[in-house]
């Protein structure tokens, strides 16, 4: 099932999010909506608070890229935690569902080691490198409060302050379901 995308401005995608157990009621269900809502949307990566869940639950599907035979990365990640990033920091230019039709460069490290639980409550320690460590790390910063947005320089920000607060009013068009936090009508 497709769930709303939760828009910038919304209260929830600034809480840290707690962590959940294997009886989070109908995981499996959840961890299923969360894939097809990312897939509807085109991302590549979803955290709960982007749908209103303030838990600390995230998934990532980079798929394979077909031009450089770059391997796929498909992973659900429950209460993670980054323990180290490393290596020379990169700009690379970010987007984000909550925040549909801004796109910023965002400077971050190329290495992260990272613990979580897998979908069966298995834990696991793995060392992330390249595109898939970005994409962690930007839904990673989302269970812990923080947006793109976030990283990005003051006047920058300022410059984006009326689209910003365009999508905190739902006063934008995107082409999957989005709830605003000022509008009570889903688009």
């Amino acid at each position: 099932m497709k769930l709303p995308i939760v828009a910038y401005g919304d209260p929830v995608l600034k809480k840290v999010g707690t962590e959940i157990d294997k009886d989070y009621p109908e995981l499996e269900k959840l961890i299923s909506n969360m894939f097809d809502t990312m897939y509807y949307a085109n991302g590549v990566g979803l955290a709960a608070p982007q749908i209103g869940l303030p838990i600390r639950l995230f998934i990532v599907d980079i798929g394979e890229d077909e031009e450089d035979g770059t391997p796929g990365y498909k992973k659900v990640f429950i209460n993670a935690k980054i323990l180290e990033e490393t290596g020379e920091a990169w700009m690379f230019n970010e987007g984000c569902l909550s925040i549909p039709d801004i796109r910023e460069n965002v400077l971050r490290k190329p290495n992260i080691k990272i613990t979580y639980l897998d979908e069966n409550f298995v834990e696991h320690t793995d060392d992330v490198d390249g595109m898939p460590a970005r994409v962690i790390q930007h839904e990673y910063d989302h269970i812990e409060g923080k947006l793109f947005t976030d990283k990005i320089s003051v006047l920058r920000k300022t410059m984006l302050k009326s689209k910003l607060d365009a999508i905190s009013k739902g006063n934008i068009q995107t082409d999957y379901k989005m709830k605003f936090l000022n509008k009570s009508k889903k688009r």
